[in-house]
């Protein structure tokens, strides 16, 4: 999009999880709406850039390092500063991430008054608090409160992704078939409490496939590869391997916007279905569900109330892991199967 030199600017820096990159695009949303003719450009980690690939209301996309050593800052600064000129939206709590819009020296600088950053905003919103505690709200609410310091306003139509033309020609014959399409996603980038058994995804897998023609593809992102190859191995069934050009976040958006349900741990893909109005089964633990209990999702959340969650931690730090182990594959094969049965009622 051409625009000259008296354009707005604004620059949004970007939250480093998939899932809460995705729950930012309705704040995104409201920030272009606010601004038609503005030239906006996000930035974040590779990652989550990737994730906002396509949406037709984004002019530029500028991946950055994830948690730059402070040596560094300047330089990226220096690359960002002609982008945010004018305004710049920062949507992550940490430190860092204020400090870089500091740096670039945007005339108008938002973010939430947390860990010590309220002197590098010009504008610091007050976080949500209870009883004088801050506490955790849906982050997709948080976002758009945030930029409702601008003026922006919600248009409620949620969270939005988009896949581009090619991937969508390539993928569509791979993923037509007979039967529902069921996603399995076993992975989380935020460590492995969060991650149910590779075991009990398997089972599900079985228990499914014995009551209903569902066809079933694995979803895993880098690293991931042990827990995929376990899953598969243990279900013993016939996995779709959609082959294209895509691959990374591209290939798992254009695989989860095709999806007849999602099979999730509390991870990206869980929201990333959501931006698609595609349902999910989630399996939730160590976190809390204020963070993702939002208005969008379609679907069942799995989680047990046991004293000792939610603790936000990655790792169990009572050992027994309780919060996902204690969830059996006949609970959520069965949520599974009682939503396909409304969905084709």
């Amino acid at each position: 999009m051409n625009r000259d030199a008296t354009t707005l600017r604004i620059l949004a820096l970007l939250p480093n999880w998939l899932g809460d990159a995705a729950m930012c695009t309705p704040a995104l949303r409201a920030l272009r709406r606010r601004h038609p003719d503005a030239q906006l450009t996000v930035a974040g980690r590779a990652g989550v850039c990737a994730l906002l690939e396509d949406l037709p209301w984004v002019d530029r996309l500028v991946p950055i390092p994830n948690k730059p050593a402070p040596a560094r800052m300047p330089g990226i600064a220096k690359t960002l500063r002609p982008h945010g000129r004018d305004m710049i939206v920062v949507f992550p709590h940490s430190f860092r991430a204020a400090l870089l819009a500091w740096l670039i020296g945007g005339r108008r600088r938002i973010g939430y008054a947390r860990n010590g950053r309220s002197l590098l905003f010009t504008r610091a919103a007050a976080p949500h608090r209870v009883r004088g505690r801050i506490t955790p709200v849906y982050m997709g609410r948080e976002f758009l409160e945030l930029v409702g310091l601008l003026g922006c306003e919600d248009d409620h139509a949620g969270l939005e992704l988009a896949v581009s033309d090619k991937v969508k020609e390539e993928l569509t014959p791979q993923l037509h078939g007979e039967g529902p399409l069921i996603g399995v996603a076993p992975g989380a980038a935020f460590g492995p409490s969060k991650r149910w058994m590779p075991e009990a995804f398997a089972e599900t897998v079985k228990l499914i496939a014995a009551r209903t023609p569902a066809r079933f593809v694995v979803l895993t992102g880098p690293g991931e590869e042990a827990v995929r190859n376990a899953v598969k191995r243990a279900a013993n069934t016939n996995f779709i391997e959609p082959k294209t050009c895509a691959d990374g976040i591209a290939l798992l958006k254009g695989i989860i916007s095709q999806l007849d349900l999602l099979i999730s741990n509390d991870s990206g893909p869980r929201h990333i279905a959501v931006a698609f109005k595609r349902p999910v089964i989630c399996i939730m633990g160590p976190t809390s569900p204020l963070y993702t209990d939002g208005p969008y999702e379609t679907g069942r959340v799995i989680r047990l109330p046991l004293e000792c969650s939610p603790c936000q931690k990655p790792l169990c730090p009572l050992k027994h892991h309780r919060c996902m182990r204690d969830i059996t594959p006949e609970m959520v094969a069965q949520a599974a199967l009682e939503f396909l049965v409304l969905k084709d009622g």
